[in-house]
């Protein structure tokens, strides 16, 4: 067996942390679902709106990725006191600017429910989605720093600590679901949990504990790597305006990411909040191959594509770039499709719904799963632009993005329903991703050759729904478990189609 590369171990690490934190919060999920059920999971998440918007804005997902690689170059060139230096004024000026912000929204929450996020929610339950939300912001404050925090340890290429803090936050909210929530004690094995009773609200505590999990488990990386803060901002200091100019078209960017979000549940809510809550049920099952496949190997791959921009090595960076490409597209095809044969059975099995809501959430499933290559290869398409330093054209592919999307959901949500919304989101996304990769493409000819993949990875994807189909038709077994078997039965007869792949993985 080949010696693993850097970027594959980290891949594997971020994927196996990745993995756990999905089956937390599927717990998470099915918990939600026991106390409170889809309607009460479909207020909680409309009342994450706008601290969610905040938070990707304000914290990691804006700064981290135009953050990083400045600070890798600072590292390169300047070494770590001089890192961590602008290290400590980004975060001081995103806290300062996060608290600013979370105070506005606080006092602008009730319109902003009752006209943006859940127009058709009845007034009772926007007043709660309201009252919800304001407190919620508490904990956009912490992530105002563990974002960066993650990010300034991925900077330094310790990923140990940032692939923790998703599962203590995870472990955050299933407290609050399982002892705040319930109006009574929840039996889990032979343990009865004493409970406080405090309805959806204690749900929202338990994401302010995750919060507070989030960055204190990552408080032993800035340690070891000798962090020192300082009361210190600078808007003068030649790395905080670099930070700056290539922050704002990020945070344009973010914007158009999270106004499809926003749009996304204000055209749902019209389906009331069960179709809230089956839209985000569906994203976070899409979300299980995505990030294992995608969120981790992108995540991996920033800090090693700004060093190789920062050495001038841009023939290995077209080369990183393709084989990445190249191991999403064999692996995400036959995982879209044996997620998509067994879906059904395991929501039935594990939810319980009724027979109208499964196929809702199935549905929807289902349209997210269509998506899930495109946005695997969105998340390497943007990151290979912000290793360039270049946040100018993934801005502008965001707002095609965002504009399409809102389109094509209202117009497919009165043509299909509710499904039509993610159908939307996925055809959106996938665009999004083939624009950037094509004008890449341009620039690094040959990044986008992954033609021999494709001719192995879609039967692969075949043969791995077939088995899965009719492993659920033909073992005698319940419909969960034979649902179980014939996907494992797929993915094992799908991998020697994908082989070179697999190889590729090892060798990134």
């Amino acid at each position: 067996m080949p010696k693993l590369t850097h970027l594959t171990r980290t891949s594997i690490l971020l994927a196996s942390f990745f993995a756990l934190d999905k089956i937390l919060a599927f717990g998470k999920s099915f918990l939600f679902n026991k106390v409170v059920g889809l309607e009460g999971m479909g207020i909680f998440g409309a009342a994450n709106n706008i601290p969610d918007y905040l938070s990707a804005l304000l914290s990691g997902g804006a700064l981290g990725m135009a953050f990083i690689p400045v600070l890798r170059e600072y590292l390169d060139r300047q070494g770590r006191p001089a890192a961590w230096d602008l290290f400590a004024r980004i975060v001081n000026l995103a806290f300062i600017v996060t608290a600013v912000a979370a105070v506005v929204i606080i006092l602008l929450a009730e319109p902003l429910v009752r006209y943006v996020i859940v127009p058709h929610f009845t007034p009772e339950k926007q007043a709660l989605t309201a009252s919800l939300m304001r407190i919620d912001l508490a904990a956009i404050l912490l992530f105002s720093i563990s974002g960066l925090v993650a990010s300034g340890l991925q900077a330094n290429q310790h990923f140990l600590f940032p692939a923790l803090a998703p599962v203590f936050y995870n472990l955050g909210q299933i407290f609050g679901v399982t002892v705040l929530t319930p109006t009574e004690g929840m039996q889990l094995g032979p343990v009865t949990l004493p409970a406080f009773g405090l309805g959806l609200y204690g749900m929202v505590y338990g994401v302010i504990i995750g919060a507070a999990l989030h960055l204190l488990i990552q408080v032993p990386g800035l340690i070891r790597y000798q962090f020192r803060w300082k009361p210190v901002i600078g808007l003068r200091t030649p790395g905080v305006q670099r930070v700056l100019i290539l922050l704002w078209p990020r945070l344009l960017t973010m914007a158009c990411i999270q106004g499809y979000f926003l749009a996304r549940d204000n055209l749902a809510s019209k389906f009331g909040e069960a179709g809230v809550g089956a839209l985000n049920l569906g994203w976070t099952i899409q979300q299980v191959p995505e990030t294992i496949i995608g969120t981790a190997i992108a995540i991996a791959l920033l800090p090693t594509l700004a060093g190789f921009v920062t050495a001038g090595k841009l023939d290995t960076f077209r080369e990183t770039v393709n084989r990445v490409l190249r191991v999403m597209l064999a692996f995400c095809l036959p995982a879209a499709a044996l997620l998509a044969v067994g879906v059904r059975p395991l929501l039935a099995r594990f939810f319980g719904y009724e027979a109208a809501q499964l196929d809702l959430v199935t549905w929807c499933t289902w349209a997210f799963l269509f998506g899930l290559l495109g946005d695997t290869w969105l998340e390497v398409a943007v990151r290979s632009y912000y290793a360039n330093q270049n946040t100018r054209v993934p801005l502008l592919a965001a707002l095609g993005q965002v504009a399409a999307f809102i389109l094509l959901a209202w117009l497919f949500s009165g043509w299909i329903g509710l499904p039509g919304i993610p159908l939307a989101a996925a055809i959106a996304y996938t665009t999004q991703a083939l624009v950037l990769l094509t004008l890449l493409n341009r620039k690094f000819p040959g990044l986008l050759n992954v033609g021999g993949t494709a001719l192995r990875a879609v039967p692969a994807a075949l043969l791995a729904g077939a088995l899965a189909w009719a492993g659920m038709q033909f073992l005698p077994l319940p419909a969960w478990l034979a649902a179980l078997a014939g996907m494992f039965a797929g993915g094992l007869a799908a991998l020697p189609l994908i082989w070179p792949e697999v190889r590729t993985l090892l060798r990134l």
